[in-house]
């Protein structure tokens, strides 16, 4: 609907078109006065005695559905303002501004994410935006739905395709488009935190047969593959995103909901849109394979040499994957400072770019692919504040299978912790929220004597976690912590998110040591009535829930013990070397 989608081009920035009303607070679409247009086409009406009705001039403006925009005025004793065409829409003031703040950008691997989403203005344009999407049916791989209610799991995709000016002399011109980069967001149900998980390019894992539809609407059948590179899961053979979310699921047992894809272009196009991100190296570079020069200390990069800082390996650690993965969390930390900032946040001119370059830029499963999806979308990521988005890596040995290292394997002893707290919620971050949330209870609950671990008497019931839970954590009181007096209840009558323990008043010195043991916040301790076990006695319930990690491991995030892994926060500036 802009200037230049209507034969009147004039080099005018579809940004320079929207306008602030000041009658209503809000922005709206306008377009200069460079031929007798209306301010949206309308189809052209037969001449009177067609038959088809009156004609309709074309100079008459058309009402915005369900409402009048009225003209522009100005107030006794101001003076008139400049012609509205080429002319940029000023900076809101305070209360505009809360709502340029509705618009958010959100990046992984190699390409981004942006919506429009002001409130009440640019309709049309968003709906123009809507169209720049495109989507992939990838079936029962992914949700059917989003919600806004729940935690939730983004597989970002960047891949290697050359596709797009000025992509074509890269590496393989004729690659297919394979998982070059990939990065795993979870998004937690409260908002208060996001992990953003890396997962290595040349990762050996079982790709699972996938189920594809094609473009002629019928589905086939894509056979898998055993030990093979992870960026196989994408392109090769006709594997499309719901073939790598498969596999992703596969190696972490972590189910992928949405995906979003892009390819080289959107780092180009986004970093120039928002003038540059801020990087830093330790050392000057003048790397010949992917061209990128620096100077040693900060620089700001956009555009070719983005690209080019993201693909450098040769010149960052020991010229591996890994390294260069480091480089990327470290470039997207950045990149999400400056989303974050001010400056970019009330700029209608620079919010409208980086929608026009990313929505070209992006493919998403088709559940989320509407204007409205993606707002809710883009709106739930603005609540998690910067500081506990937390990148990390899958944790991975060398290979062992190889005589020369080139592929890892995913590390058995470290790499389960992971996996199991992105799937049972837990932040890598320390949240004060949270804490000061339970600090009440905390205190009123575990504050006091705790009885010996011998005069603790439980029974214990499956409330959703894994089958067998009951029975390991028995067999872990009994013969590791000495709870004696414990039995295996079954299971409970309704599953739940959480652990819980119900005890009596008179049981409180049991409950605060079974706490203890099992690192219980004082949230999940529940004062109640004790209720008898097998010999007639009365015990306490422990009620195993979806977030139990298994026997011994402890409950609460402030107690568990944070995995050996590297690992860094999108509000931190660190240089990469």
């Amino acid at each position: 609907m802009d200037a230049q989608g209507r034969g009147r081009g004039d080099d005018i920035d579809p940004a320079d078109q929207w306008v602030l009303n000041p009658n209503t607070g809000e922005y709206e679409l306008r377009l200069g006065p460079s031929a007798p247009q209306s301010a949206v086409p309308r189809p052209r009406r037969p001449a009177a005695g067609s038959g088809m009705g009156a004609p309709r001039s074309r100079t008459t403006p058309p009402k915005a559905p369900g409402r009048d925009i009225p003209p522009q005025r100005r107030r006794r004793g101001v003076p008139p303002e400049e012609p509205l065409p080429g002319r940029r829409g000023r900076r809101p003031g305070k209360q505009q501004k809360s709502k340029a703040k509705k618009v958010v950008l959100w990046t992984g691997g190699t390409m981004a994410f942006i919506l429009l989403a002001t409130a009440g203005a640019g309709y049309l344009y968003i709906r123009h935006l809507e169209g720049n999407v495109s989507t992939t049916d990838v079936g029962d791989a992914g949700a059917s739905s989003f919600s806004k209610d729940e935690a939730f799991n983004i597989l970002i995709i960047g891949t290697d395709k050359r596709t797009g000016e000025g992509n074509t002399s890269y590496g393989d011109a004729g690659s297919v488009g394979h998982a070059d980069t990939t990065i795993l967001l979870h998004v937690a149900e409260d908002r208060s935190n996001a992990t953003a998980l890396s997962i290595p390019r040349d990762l050996i894992v079982d790709i699972p047969d996938c189920p594809t539809n094609l473009e002629d609407g019928t589905e086939t059948v894509i056979p898998g593959q055993q030990g093979v590179r992870f960026n196989r899961s994408l392109g090769e053979s006709g594997r499309d995103p719901g073939c790598t979310m498969r596999t992703v699921e596969a190696a972490t047992g972590i189910k992928p909901d949405h995906f979003m894809m892009a390819d080289f272009n959107a780092v180009k196009t986004l970093t120039t849109a928002v003038d540059g991100v801020e990087v830093c190296v330790e050392n000057a570079i003048n790397d010949k394979q992917s061209k990128l020069v620096l100077p040693a200390g900060t620089s700001t990069v956009e555009g070719e040499q983005a690209l080019a800082f993201l693909r450098t390996r040769k010149s960052f650690g020991n010229s591996g994957d890994l390294d260069r993965i480091k480089v990327q969390q470290q470039f997207l930390g950045s990149l999400m400072r400056k989303m974050a900032s001010g400056d970019t946040l009330t700029s209608p001119t620079k919010l409208l770019k980086l929608a026009e370059a990313a929505t070209k830029a992006l493919t998403v499963d088709e559940p989320i692919g509407n204007v409205n999806t993606l707002t809710d979308i883009a709106l739930e990521l603005r609540k998690v504040p910067t500081k506990n988005i937390t990148f990390t890596t899958i944790p991975v040995i060398d290979n062992p299978a190889e005589v020369v290292k080139a592929t890892v394997v995913v590390d058995e002893s470290r790499a389960p912790q992971v996996f199991d707290m992105i799937t049972s919620d837990i932040s890598f971050t320390e949240v004060k929220a949270q804490e000061k949330k339970e600090k009440a209870a905390v205190a009123a609950r575990l504050k006091g004597t705790k009885a010996d671990a011998s005069e603790v008497r439980v029974r214990i019931l499956n409330g959703g976690a894994a089958s067998g839970s009951a029975q390991g954590q028995l067999a872990y009181l009994q013969t590791e912590a000495g709870v004696l007096k414990s039995e295996n209840a079954g299971n409970a009558e309704a599953t739940q998110a959480k652990t819980t323990l119900e005890y009596a008043p008179d049981q409180a010195d049991q409950a605060r040591r079974l706490a203890d043991i099992m690192g219980l916040s004082g949230s999940a301790m529940t004062p109640g009535e004790s209720v008898n076990n097998a010999q007639g006695l009365p015990t306490m319930t422990l009620t195993l829930g979806k977030d139990f990690k298994g026997a011994g491991v402890k409950l609460n995030a402030a107690s568990a013990a944070t995995p050996d892994v590297e690992k860094s926060t999108a509000d931190k500036v660190q240089c990469a070397s």
